[in-house]
């Protein structure tokens, strides 16, 4: 059977399997095999506590885990959240690789996880399009793949994949300043932007842009910084120099944030009120402080390996998610991407993060 066949028939198989769906993981699904039917009633897949049975111990399974380099808050705490995911299972035995910002040596380390015949791999590419071919490779010698946060280009790269929601976060972020400014048509909204070309910005952008249209605003200035700190206060330093009056800023991301208020400061501004993107634990400790422009975060999940990780254990374990009717793993998964203000922030403390 030819490569193409072969891949033909996969996909057909895992489309058949589980539709793509988006929703928000909880720990509340069951790893357990359905039992034999008893009359035609649906068999409940709760323990005699009220709880379920996902986490009980099943066959060992063997994981690789790879991911860029940890030079970023956001980073760093998606390898830690997976490693203590890992950690928490007596049936996982997880295999880590170095965590690098080079393509090939990402690659180097997925072929060692083949030939070393691990049970699933949960890969966070560096780049998503470099990756793709090793992940085919990965997939084609039976070995589940869980892609996670950056897609590969191709459906055949991956069993399952888990993505935050870019536009989502715009949405979020330009709703909640919708919310605030009310019918204020000539309300001054600017916004700063991460890396200007990379799609995931721009998917920000658009949310954004599609959500403040919708109640009658626009995005008034736009700056770009680079997701660093130093970019941030760059970035912002320019911005209220071009602005002398604005009601409301949306920055990207929280890392570059720590230099935006930074900026903030120095010029004395505080006319505005500002919402933060990914959801650190700094700026949800200013948000509870409540003596800060910063009023709102908009979560961009850290989380999205340590889901991986248990997506790899359910799919090795041949087990499905027991809060679906379907069977099986669902093919795609997209994290929510809510808004954190001082009403709701303690919810949120947990999976904040050291910017």
């Amino acid at each position: 059977m030819s490569a193409r066949m072969t891949r033909n028939h996969r996909l057909l198989g895992l489309t058949a399997a589980a539709a793509t769906t988006a929703l928000l993981l909880t720990g509340c699904v069951s790893n357990e095999p359905p039992e034999e039917e008893n009359d035609g009633d649906a068999v409940s897949q709760e323990d005699s506590s009220g709880g379920t049975a996902n986490d009980e111990p099943g066959e060992t399974v063997t994981i690789g885990f790879s991911a860029p380099a940890a030079d970023h808050g956001w980073m760093g705490a998606i390898t830690r959240a997976a490693l203590d995911e890992a950690e928490g299972y007596e049936d996982v035995e997880l295999r880590q690789a170095e965590a690098t910002n080079d393509v090939n040596m990402q690659i180097s380390h997925i072929e060692q996880f083949i030939n070393e015949g691990v049970d699933a791999i949960v890969l966070l590419p560096f780049d998503g399009d470099a990756l793709t071919e090793i992940a085919i490779e990965a997939m084609e010698a039976g070995i589940p793949v869980i892609n996670v946060d950056r897609e590969f280009s191709s459906p055949f790269a991956a069993r399952a994949t888990i993505l935050g929601d870019n536009y989502g976060m715009g949405v979020s972020a330009g709703t909640y300043i919708c919310e605030q400014l009310g019918d204020q048509s000539d309300a001054v909204v600017a916004e700063i932007q991460g890396i200007a070309n990379l799609p995931l910005t721009q998917d920000r952008s658009q949310g954004f842009a599609d959500a403040l249209s919708d109640c009658g605003l626009s995005v008034s200035t736009q700056v770009s910084a680079d997701f660093t700190i130093q970019g941030g206060e760059t970035a912002t330093s320019n911005l209220l120099q071009a602005e002398p009056e604005i009601d409301a800023i949306w920055n990207h991301d929280d890392d570059q944030g720590v230099g935006v208020l930074a900026a903030i400061e120095n010029a004395g501004r505080d006319e505005f009120f500002m919402v933060g993107g990914a959801g650190s634990l700094d700026v949800m400790e200013e948000i509870q402080a409540g003596d800060s422009v910063l009023q709102a975060t908009v979560i961009y999940p850290s989380t999205q390996a340590a889901d991986g990780i248990k997506l790899a254990r359910l799919v090795a374990q041949s087990k499905n998610m027991g809060d679906l009717a379907s069977a099986g793993v669902p093919r795609t998964t997209q994290l929510f991407a809510p808004v954190v203000t001082a009403d709701n922030v303690d919810q949120y403390l947990s999976i904040g993060f050291r910017s």
